[in-house]
C-alpha cells in the first residue's frame, strides 16, 4: 500500500454491465505524466460530483487491483480509505500548468497506440491521444433501457452483502443515455477512425440541455454536437484521453473509448523582429 497523488482527469458516464468493474471509471496522471486507473470508488450518486473535480490533486491509500490485468489499474485499499484533495490547478496561462502535467507524454499513432495495448508485456490501457483532424461528431440513437439480464445479475450480486465491489447502487445512479456520442477524426497515417465519447460531462450535458428545452432530443443533440464539434475541434487544441475497457481489451480490433477531452485554446505563433 502506498499514499498516492493523482491529478483527477476522468470520470465517464456509468454504464450498466454483466460486471461492476466497467460501471465508472475514474482516472488520472501522476506528477510524471503516467496514468492511473482507480477503481472502485465508494462514492453515492447524490455526491458523486461533489466528491472531487477534474484536475483536483488527491492523496489516496492505494493497491494493485488484482482483478484487473491493465497495468494502470488500481483500487483503494479498503472501503473506508479516505480521498483527501490536496489541491487543483486551474485554466491560467491557457492552462499551462495542466499541460504540464497532462501533454508530457502525447500518441499521435493510433494504430501504435493499438499494438501497445494488444502487446501483454506492455498493455498500455490508458493515453493522452491526438488526432490529426477531425472530420465529424455524431449522435447515434440506441438502446433506452438498461439490459434488464445484466440489471438482475447486479442486482443478485448485491444481495450477497460484497459493499466493497458494489459500492453503490448501480440502478440508482443514471438514466440511461438514449444516444452514442462519436468523434469521427483521422489518424496520423490519414485513416480514418470513428470512436465512442464516454465523458460524464457529454451525457451531463445531454440531460442538461433536455430539460432546457423541456424533453426535445433534437435540440439537446443539436446543443452537444455544437459544443464538441464548433467549440471543441474547430477553435480548441483538442486532445482525447483514451481508455480501454476491461472486457474488450484484446478482443476488440480498436480497444479504446474517448473517456474525456482536453481542450485548451489554439496557441497563434507569432514572430517578433
Amino acid at each position: 500500500m502506498a499514499t498516492t497523488r493523482v491529478l483527477i482527469t476522468v470520470k465517464t458516464y456509468p454504464t450498466i454491465s454483466s460486471k461492476y468493474e466497467e460501471l465508472v471509471c475514474t482516472a488520472g496522471l501522476l506528477e510524471d505524466g503516467s496514468w492511473i486507473r482507480i477503481y472502485p470508488i465508494p462514492f453515492r450518486k447524490k455526491d458523486y460530483e461533489q466528491q472531487y473535480s477534474k484536475y483536483d490533486w488527491v492523496e489516496i491509500d492505494l493497491v494493485k487491483n488484482t482483478s484487473d490485468f491493465r497495468p494502470e489499474s488500481f483500487r483503494p485499499y479498503s472501503i473506508d480509505t479516505p480521498i483527501n484533495i490536496v489541491g487543483h490547478l486551474d485554466t491560467a496561462s491557457n492552462w499551462q500548468a495542466r499541460k504540464d502535467i497532462v501533454l508530457q507524454n502525447v500518441h499521435y499513432d493510433l494504430s501504435e497506440l493499438i499494438k501497445q495495448a494488444k502487446d501483454k508485456k506492455v498493455c498500455t490501457s490508458l493515453a493522452t491521444y491526438k488526432p490529426a483532424e477531425i472530420l465529424d461528431f455524431i449522435a447515434e440513437p440506441t438502446e433506452r433501457e438498461w439490459n434488464k439480464k445484466k440489471i438482475e445479475k447486479l442486482m443478485a450480486s448485491r444481495e450477497q452483502g460484497n459493499l466493497f465491489e458494489h459500492p453503490e447502487d448501480p440502478f440508482e445512479v443514471v438514466d440511461k443515455l438514449p444516444y452514442k456520442f462519436k468523434y469521427i477524426f483521422k489518424d496520423s497515417n490519414g485513416k480514418e477512425r470513428r470512436i465512442m465519447i464516454e465523458d460524464w460531462e457529454t451525457g451531463a450535458l445531454f440531460w442538461r440541455q433536455l430539460a432546457k428545452y423541456e424533453g426535445d432530443e433534437k435540440k439537446a443533440v443539436d446543443d452537444v454536437i455544437k459544443k464538441y464539434l464548433d467549440d471543441f475541434a474547430r477553435t480548441k487544441d483538442l486532445f482525447f484521453f483514451l481508455g480501454t475497457t476491461q472486457l474488450h481489451h484484446y478482443t476488440s480490433h480498436n480497444p479504446f473509448v474517448i473517456i474525456g477531452t482536453f481542450t485548451p485554446k489554439i496557441e497563434l505563433q507569432t514572430k517578433l523582429f
